[in-house]
């Protein structure tokens, strides 16, 4: 039977053909379009429908098959999963993609429950439900409780050399509110194109996209974005991960920070720095102050609790200079009234009693016990490979020798019960780039490390 699929390409889109069929068929997928089972054309018979090389479906369904969005069984064809989660096409900045069941995943933005402070947590939250008066229970500020907002004031002083006033810091529900504010605020001024990395977040250029602002890819090299690049596209606000970059794991060296500064005084732009990691740097070189700490006048420093403590708890701050924050605080008072203010105080307490530093040095040997066990996994198994960045994070990045097939070696890992992610699910229709893997350790045992990546190493054998 010829199956058929209501699906469309544009071959003059600067989105590469099979990008643009992976994204086609998720997006289907994500809004119940296409409903768990449905049985899709052959890549044959679709690559014949649209015209297009059948490396390029098949290249396009293999990815949406290791990301767990269809099933593929011999004999039987290729469908939409059975097991696709209820609320997966919710906008998602970590994108923690529905996955098959296998023993190893390798992705990045996976919670680790067994690292949350239960006992430190819970005492905390005792203690504010305990003493909490009618201002705790009442309607909260947009803009943040003030014992939290000196709290993190003071705290990224100390920890990150941002500097700010506790009248210029906005809590929010994460990083995701946080930006969308942003983006609201921007149109409000004027603004409606955000430049990003290339490679980056795919499903944050899509979150960018669905607030009515145009993302703006631009190129990273081994110093972090590259301004030049940024300069030639004429957009006056840009989004980086400077101290360990997404995904590739590379930190902005000094002199481009230094033009990044420059550019935004330049164009009277805006910089917003998402420091999503910055607690977690084990390598041997100092950690690198803020980008904010260079221009709080045109900076905007972003952070949350999704990697310090759990992404359920749906907690972050932004540090907004001073002539931004009455924008941004009146732009919030029309969306919502203010975030949870328990959770607030708790985490306030958390803070102030040194909880959070103590719970931060123990998770953070944890970590770096994790990132140097992936090293030397990737040393050991997979050899002809290199480590991009810094040791830093959650996750490191894997780049393979030129000419390896990255869509099959993902394939291969999968088939051996490990999910992992290759390089080119984060670019956004440029140049292909050199292939990668991106090894996630959040929530990987120790002992896990090394037999996941020789499974890797043994797919990539069978490549060669």
């Amino acid at each position: 039977m010829a199956w058929h699929l209501a699906v469309q390409v544009d071959r003059d889109s600067a989105v590469s053909l099979t990008t643009q069929l992976q994204d086609a068929i998720k997006g289907m997928v994500e809004d119940r379009v296409l409903h768990p089972g449905t049985r899709l054309p052959s890549s044959r018979q679709l690559a014949q429908d649209l015209g297009l090389s059948r490396s390029v479906v098949v290249e396009a369904y293999e990815q949406l098959i290791a990301e767990g969005y269809l099933d593929a069984v011999r004999g039987s064809g290729t469908h939409v999963t059975r097991q696709l989660p209820e609320g997966a096409g919710s906008p998602s900045l970590l994108d923690p993609r529905p996955a098959p069941a296998v023993r190893w995943d390798l992705r990045v933005g996976i919670a680790n429950l067994s690292n949350f402070p239960r006992q430190e947590w819970l005492s905390s939250y005792t203690k504010v439900l305990q003493n909490v008066g009618r201002e705790g229970v009442d309607y909260p500020p947009v803009a943040g409780i003030p014992e939290l907002r000196n709290e993190l004031s003071g705290y990224l002083g100390r920890v990150r050399s941002v500097r700010t006033e506790p009248a210029h810091v906005m809590v929010t529900a994460g990083f995701a509110q946080g930006l969308a504010l942003l983006c609201s605020s921007f149109q409000h001024l004027g603004i409606h194109e955000l430049a990003i990395e290339e490679p980056g977040h795919n499903s944050q250029r899509r979150f960018i996209l669905d607030t009515g602002i145009r993302p703006v890819p631009v190129p990273v090299d081994e110093e972090g974005l590259v301004v030049e690049e940024l300069a030639r596209t004429g957009v006056r606000a840009v989004l980086v991960t400077p101290a360990h970059q997404f995904p590739t794991g590379v930190t902005m060296s000094a002199k481009r920070k230094e033009e990044l500064l420059r550019w935004a005084e330049e164009v009277d732009g805006w910089i917003i720095e998402d420091d999503y990691d910055g607690e977690f740097w084990f390598d041997r070189q100092a950690r690198p102050p803020a980008v904010q700490d260079g221009d709080p006048e045109r900076v905007i420093y972003a952070g949350t609790t999704s990697k310090v403590l759990v992404p359920g708890l749906r907690l972050g701050w932004l540090a907004i200079p001073p002539k931004l924050f009455p924008l941004m605080d009146r732009v919030r008072s029309r969306q919502d009234q203010g975030s949870d203010t328990l959770t607030q105080l708790a985490f306030a307490d958390l803070m102030h009693g040194g909880l959070l530093d103590r719970h931060l040095r123990r998770v953070r040997s944890r970590y770096r016990s994790r990132s140097e066990a992936m090293a030397a996994a990737v040393r050991e198994h997979l050899p002809d490979a290199r480590m991009s960045g810094s040791a830093a994070g959650l996750h490191s990045y894997a780049l393979l020798p030129q000419g390896t097939d990255e869509a099959a070696l993902v394939q291969g890992a999968l088939r051996r019960s490990v999910l992992v992610r290759g390089g080119q699910q984060f670019r956004f229709g440029g140049p292909a780039g050199r292939p990668a893997l991106l090894l996630g350790y959040g929530s990987l045992p120790l002992s896990g490390i090394s037999e996941a990546v020789a499974a890797i190493g043994e797919a990539y054998d069978e490549l060669r």
